[in-house]
């Protein structure tokens, strides 16, 4: 609808993967580069994680289209299979003939067998790359570590690349799949674009897509960053519904007004607004932090150079049981004294001249009773 109106040859901001717009950050680079170092390598596990939207399956195309010549795959896009069903996907995407007769997991694993190790005859790599493996149950990733076992005495038979979203390595760390944990010789997850890649990713896709024309401001991709977070998935709604917003304002350059009415339209406005105010809640907190540790060592290091020149003041001596006592009465009594507290005190708590005469005057103290 708005691709002529902005002279784009077609929509840039797809959430299809296509390999043509992918953008190769340094983080997806890195990914790529395990990948193909572990389908060439001699290792049998080979895990890709990252969270939702952050480009693992545009990762896992790009990967099809630069595997070596001699590399035979099977893909897997839905794991949510029986292990029979499993086994019969994989020797179907590897051309693996099963007689009608023969359907039994024993004959496909036999078959997968004998294909494997007229592979590894003819030179040629095999690979099983399964996306959404967070899917998989723990029957399967048993099943799958078995498929490992196929191998020769210096290398495995059979690669197994597992793509899937963050709980993925939560389910591996669970004990029925350490086996397969322990066989995974490489591992990366991948993160979100930070703020100078998630601008360069839209221009990156804009430039694809035939751009001319500035047609996003400064102002709206520093906003499209700060409410997708840097995953490509939403970066791509949001620029498509902000190109839709501007289109039907008939305006030419997307603004902060158009991209916060697509956050709401398309992200859940309340939302959105939260996890931003969250990000600058971090933010501050990260910058609070080191200054208010700073200035409580500089109050710190003030009131001990004061304390050490004034000199530390004493706590006044505690009163004796006398003057106490006589505090307690004069209290009691609600005498209203106009001379210095210390002076009555001790004037009250001193005994009389008839007591001193009297032998054996004692002052007795009942005992104090503590209630509860």
């Amino acid at each position: 609808m708005y691709t002529k109106y902005f002279g784009l040859k077609e929509k840039p901001f797809s959430i299809s993967p296509d390999p043509r717009y992918l953008y190769m950050s340094e983080l997806h680079r890195e990914a790529l580069a395990h990948l193909l170092y572990g389908i060439s390598g001699d290792g049998c596990f080979i895990l890709l994680t990252g969270d939702v939207g952050t480009g693992k399956t545009t990762v896992c195309r790009c990967l099809l289209a630069q595997l070596p010549e001699n590399t035979d795959v099977a893909l897997i896009v839905n794991p949510r299979l029986t292990v029979l069903e499993l086994l019969k996907t994989v020797c179907d995407e590897l051309e693996i003939p099963i007689e009608e007769n023969e359907k039994s997991l024993k004959a496909y694993i036999d078959q997968l067998n004998v294909y494997l190790l007229e592979a590894h005859a003819k030179g040629r790599n095999v690979a099983l790359l399964i996306d959404e493996a967070q899917n998989l149950s723990l029957d399967l990733l048993e099943q799958l570590r078995l498929l490992t076992n196929l191998e020769t005495d210096k290398k495995k038979l059979l690669k197994i690349v597992l793509l899937g979203q963050t709980e993925l390595r939560q389910i591996l760390n669970q004990d029925g799949a350490a086996q397969i944990n322990q066989r995974i010789t490489s591992r990366y997850h991948l993160l979100p674009l930070d703020r100078e890649n998630t601008f360069n990713y839209i221009h990156h896709r804009l430039a694809v897509a035939g751009e001319r024309d500035e047609i996003f401001s400064k102002a709206a991709l520093a906003l499209i960053f700060k409410y997708s977070q840097g995953i490509p998935r939403l970066i791509n709604i949001l620029c498509d519904r902000s190109l839709l917003g501007t289109y039907v304002e008939e305006k030419y350059l997307v603004n902060e007004r158009i991209v916060k009415k697509a956050a709401q339209e398309v992200l859940d406005g309340v939302v959105t607004e939260k996890n931003s105010q969250l990000i600058g809640q971090q933010t501050w907190f990260k910058v609070a932090l080191p200054v208010l540790v700073f200035l409580l060592g500089v109050w710190g290091s003030v009131s001990y150079f004061s304390d050490n020149q004034a000199g530390v003041t004493t706590a006044p001596a505690p009163r004796s049981v006398k003057e106490t006592i006589a505090l307690q009465q004069v209290e009691k009594k609600n005498i209203v004294l106009e001379e210095p507290e210390q002076n009555i005190i001790s004037a009250i708590a001193e005994p009389t001249e008839k007591e001193q005469k009297k032998e054996g005057s004692r002052i007795r103290i009942a005992p104090l009773e503590i209630s509860d």
